[in-house]
């Protein structure tokens, strides 16, 4: 698939972006070989492969969900200049 300059003119007008005739050669050579790549990928038969999240089977390891920190709250809230139930108050910035 290939990609004119004039669309990526249209498209750089839209998002505010201003190029000189070289970048636009540049962008319109680069966003060209980006969609001849997905039109490759796009060849390739998927037919009847299971979608996975990661190519080598490869599983997070999860450290143990417990408490490493005690709860210290009440000692930063004596120091805050406004609290409330137990949050913070600040000023209204906005009207």
């Amino acid at each position: 698939m290939s990609i004119d300059s004039k669309e990526i003119e249209k498209v750089a007008v839209l998002s505010r972006l201003k190029f000189d005739q070289k970048q636009l050669n540049e962008v319109t050579e680069r966003l060209t070989s980006v969609l001849d790549f997905i039109d490759q990928l796009h060849q390739a038969d998927t037919q009847g492969i299971q979608p996975m999240a990661h190519p080598m089977d490869a599983v997070q390891r999860l450290r143990a969900d417990k408490v490493t920190e005690t709860n210290q709250r009440d000692k930063y809230q004596k120091v805050a200049p406004s609290t409330e139930n137990g949050l913070y108050l600040v000023p209204k910035v906005i009207e």
